[in-house]
């Protein structure tokens, strides 16, 4: 009995969104609300600080990830409509196109020639998007879900420090501890469903925010100090 396999290649679209914006909003938010902290402001307006970047971050990356990911999805359809009109002035030309592709690959001339007739009399505007051009349905840019996975994640990740702030008054160990421990777990859940080292990829994220979340905070102590 045949089973159905499922790639992880098919969660790239909606899972780099999605680690996108968590990261981006626990790290920057995090680092925000450390770095004010630290200048010795009081619990109200680290809390307005940390609420303001929630809200501007979650918006700037569903504007960044639309814009970027639109861009994406015009160079496709451009392509794919160079595809229409080459395979419809000279059919000829796309066919050999094919050919030589199957032939890189491994297939001989004869076999090539046969699949790429079959392939093309089937539906030869796909056959050329996924061999000539490397597009397929699974990974097509969708501007949509970028925007909305982008800003629902990133709000859900600066949600993390601004809790912290909340349940105990503001404390750059308690807010940096506290995302850290988010961001070690992030960077293993997305390893894990990519299939990447979990290890590994909870080091890099944890690595990065430590550093921002440093800088930041030694940023907020010299500004501090010297407007005190």
């Amino acid at each position: 009995m045949g089973h159905r396999e499922q790639h992880r290649s098919s969660r790239i679209g909606w899972l780099r969104a999605a680690v996108l914006g968590a990261n981006d909003g626990i790290v920057s938010t995090a680092s925000l609300v450390v770095g004010v902290a630290s200048s010795a402001a009081t619990r109200h307006e680290v809390l307005v600080a940390g609420v303001a970047g929630l809200v501007a971050g979650a918006l700037s990356m569903a504007a960044g990830e639309y814009v970027s990911v639109s861009s994406q999805a015009d160079t496709e359809r451009a392509d794919i409509d160079r595809e229409k009109r080459e395979l419809a002035t000279q059919p000829e030309t796309e066919e050999d196109e094919l050919i030589a592709i199957y032939i890189r690959r491994g297939l001989d001339q004869d076999l090539s020639r046969r699949v790429a007739r079959q392939l093309m009399a089937k539906d030869a505007l796909v056959a050329h998007a996924r061999d000539e051009l490397g597009l397929t349905e699974q990974q097509a840019a969708r501007p949509l879900q970028a925007a909305f996975t982008s800003a629902a994640t990133f709000a859900v990740g600066a949600a993390v420090p601004i809790a912290a702030i909340v349940v105990v008054p503001p404390s750059v160990i308690v807010v940096s501890v506290t995302s850290l421990v988010c961001l070690i777990a992030l960077g293993a859940i997305a390893a894990r469903t990519g299939g990447a080292p979990v290890l590994i990829g909870a080091a890099r994220v944890v690595f990065w925010g430590a550093l921002a979340m440093a800088l930041t905070a030694g940023v907020g102590r010299i500004f501090g100090t010297a407007v005190g």
